[in-house]
């Protein structure tokens, strides 16, 4: 396949930024304007307009509250909770693209395997811990299974479960969160005493995500808000400690392209969680690689690389890095199928995408693999 003859669709949402810099990078390249089909058309079970020889990019829905109440059912946006729902319906809508696609005559830029795999923090921990990636150790209930087949959790057998492994500090995670909707950091200490640290504001009508950190120190408060998550899964693992850069906690989120790591950003916090929305901090990524030293950053880079490779599949893998206490050892704590959007980030110098976007060395790379497959 030629670039001349090459030709994007982009399941997304029409006008979200992701689509809108897809759209810019297909330009850079000397590629027409992507055609772009709404995910409403495809939850709706409208039909998908591929055609012979089209590349098929899957993206995020976004923030699209139609999108989101065809995938959750009805109701406010901003809540927390839904997403076993939303997983069904998301996976269900992931097939019926693969289908489509496959009797159209079109071909996937990225395999629905693995990104319904990224999406369930619970199969994508399993993944990588079988493939020898280190992640930070996760806890398993005793007792019954979910409605997903998983052990069932709630605040007390998540309580049984820290005092059987020693536990004082977990991470618990709703299974097919993101943007760390609902997540909850939670410290324990003798006496009853109790720390969770979360975005999602309980209020009389449920939880809701809030762009605001707070903290609940009362056990009634802490296992109402636990158990409010529970219905819908969870992943719960060691809360590590990370290291920091002027101050405050960092990680790094390093998007993998192609089987190499290719960008990353340095997220900073004062508190557990680092994301950007929740008042986090882009630091320096220069400083960040002095500190480790060349060998430290190679194996840092290896640790991603190999956790991409746990999704042969995709393309582009964002990954979610910890930089242990004292910048000794890594830790996954994250992978993401649609890890990408860092407007204006250019890549790591005489690499394969210096100078250029996420977006821009996406279609570069799926180029290239085409290329070598007409």
């Amino acid at each position: 396949m030629t670039a001349a003859a090459a030709a994007f669709t982009v399941v997304a949402t029409p006008g979200d930024r992701r689509p809108v810099l897809f759209a810019d990078a297909c330009r850079a390249c000397g590629l027409p304007e992507p055609r772009v089909v709404p995910w409403t058309d495809v939850l709706r079970g409208g039909d998908l307009p591929f055609g012979p020889g089209d590349l098929v990019r899957i993206d995020s829905p976004g923030e699209d509250a139609e999108a989101d109440a065809l995938l959750r059912g009805p109701g406010d946006p901003t809540r927390v909770g839904g997403g076993a729902r939303w997983y069904r319906a998301f996976t269900a809508a992931l097939r019926r693209i693969d289908a489509a696609a496959s009797a159209a005559g079109a071909r996937l830029a990225g395999d629905v395997g693995d990104i319904a795999a990224m999406f369930d923090k619970r199969l994508a921990h399993a993944r990588m811990l079988a493939a020898g990636v280190p992640v930070p150790p996760a806890l398993a209930p005793a007792g019954a299974s979910g409605a997903s087949g998983a052990p069932a959790w709630d605040y007390a057998s998540l309580r049984d479960a820290m005092d059987a492994a020693g536990e004082r500090r977990v991470f618990v995670k709703p299974a097919h969160g993101s943007s760390a909707s609902g997540v909850v950091a939670l410290q324990t200490a003798p006496g009853g005493r109790v720390r969770a640290v979360t975005s999602a504001a309980m209020t009389p009508d449920g939880l809701r995500n809030s762009l605001r950190v707070r903290t609940y120190l009362t056990e009634p408060e802490v296992a109402s808000l636990i158990d409010a998550l529970a219905p819908d899964g969870l992943h719960v693992e060691r809360w590590v400690p990370k290291a920091t850069t002027g101050g405050r906690t960092f990680d790094l989120r390093v998007v993998v392209i192609g089987g190499e790591p290719a960008h990353a950003v340095v997220r900073t916090s004062r508190h557990p969680m680092t994301n950007l929305h929740l008042g986090g901090a882009r630091g320096d990524l220069e400083a960040v690689r002095r500190a480790l030293g060349a060998d430290g950053w190679d194996e840092a880079m290896d640790v991603c690389a190999r956790a991409a490779a746990c999704f042969p599949g995709s393309p582009m893998v964002g990954v979610d890095l910890l930089v242990l206490n004292r910048m000794r050892g890594f830790a996954v704590c994250e992978v993401n199928a649609f890890g990408d959007l860092l407007p204006r980030l250019t890549g790591f110098p005489g690499g394969p995408a210096e100078g250029v976007d996420t977006y821009t060395a996406q279609v570069r790379a799926v180029l290239a693999e085409s290329g070598a497959r007409a």
